[in-house]
């Protein structure tokens, strides 16, 4: 079990940054966890949730049980996590809204550094390697590029959806919020939680747990996959992560025009064909859907932003390479 306090401090720290990724769409806690050398504990952790965990009950009682799932690292993960989302949400959110192009580039170069940095740990390219990395690449450019489908509240639709987000976000690369909207779940699981967390209606609640089992099972499911996968194939399991980040930073491209969003109000899903049509929307009522990346010189926006944006994405370079030096116990 952890004691030193330092190694607890790392945790929250590396946590609070996995917990702000998640809140912006297409980036993954993932990313931050590999990058912070964190990444195989965290799958072995959560592989141990489950019955192997019985034995370290039977043996040691909650002490026993609470060792056999690494619990004093998942807890302080956890604590960091929870800190860094709270942040994440009203300070991510505030940037999201009025610095888009800066924070997108930053995120453009924190995620392409991680993928130069993910790359380097594979000791020996051959062909399979390099043709993992462009399968990996071309799968994560292919999610990035889908259209979201229609959503449905059948049980096993909604199971399976949350068995599907789980395991994208503890993948490097594509959060679990974008494989939502990609499944057309955003728009049924966030009103519903959002209703149930305000206490304003009770009646989706069966849907949310059905979601949340769905969590659990792929939870505990995929990080076996992910275990096995590097235990028996290490070097190409990376080489897949790494183009995995590559065909990502199609998502995280500073300059998006939209050509679809969702109307929070209503509901409803509009497409966009120019800038004039968007400027019609209330931008914080509004949820985007898909997006084109284009130039500066064809951007939608109030201004490019283009100094600000080449700063932005250099602290994104800088920060893989701080967050990479930090104490890996």
């Amino acid at each position: 079990m952890m004691t030193d306090s330092n190694s607890r401090i790392g945790l929250v720290l590396k946590g609070a940054a996995m917990g702000i990724a998640e809140v912006v769409p297409g980036v993954s806690g993932g990313t931050i966890a590999f990058i912070t050398g964190i990444y195989e504990t965290l799958i072995g952790s959560i592989k141990s949730i489950g019955p192997g965990a019985l034995a370290g009950w039977r043996e040691g009682g909650l002490k026993g049980l609470w060792l056999a799932v690494n619990g004093d690292f998942l807890l302080w993960l956890l604590i960091g996590m929870v800190v860094g989302i709270l942040c994440g949400v009203i300070g991510v959110d505030y940037l999201l809204t009025h610095f888009p192009e800066p924070l997108w580039s930053f995120f453009f170069g924190l995620i392409l550094a991680s993928a130069i940095y993910i790359g380097r740990q594979i000791p020996h390219w051959k062909l399979s390697t390099i043709l993992a990395v462009v399968v990996g690449a071309v799968g994560a450019y292919v999610l990035t590029t889908l259209s979201p489908a229609t959503g449905s509240l059948h049980p096993g639709y909604v199971f399976l959806s949350g068995v599907i987000a789980i395991s994208a976000l503890m993948l490097p690369g594509i959060s679990g919020s974008f494989i939502l909207l990609i499944m057309g779940m955003y728009t049924v699981i966030i009103p519903l939680l959002k209703d149930i967390l305000g206490l304003t209606d009770l009646s989706g609640l069966s849907t949310i747990v059905i979601f949340a089992c769905g969590c659990l099972t792929g939870m505990v499911l995929f990080s076996r996959v992910l275990s096995w996968l590097f235990s028996s194939y290490y070097q190409l399991t990376m080489a897949v992560m790494t183009g995995f980040l590559i065909g990502a930073l199609n998502k995280v491209w500073p300059w998006r025009n939209t050509t679809a969003l969702l109307d929070k109000n209503t509901q409803q899903i509009h497409n966009i064909a120019d800038a004039e049509q968007l400027s019609t929307f209330d931008p914080e009522q509004i949820k985007l859907l898909t997006e084109t990346n284009v130039l500066p010189a064809q951007y939608w926006g109030d201004a490019p932003m283009v100094v600000a944006c080449i700063a932005s994405f250099v602290l994104g370079l800088l920060l893989v390479l701080v967050l990479s030096k930090l104490d890996k116990s």
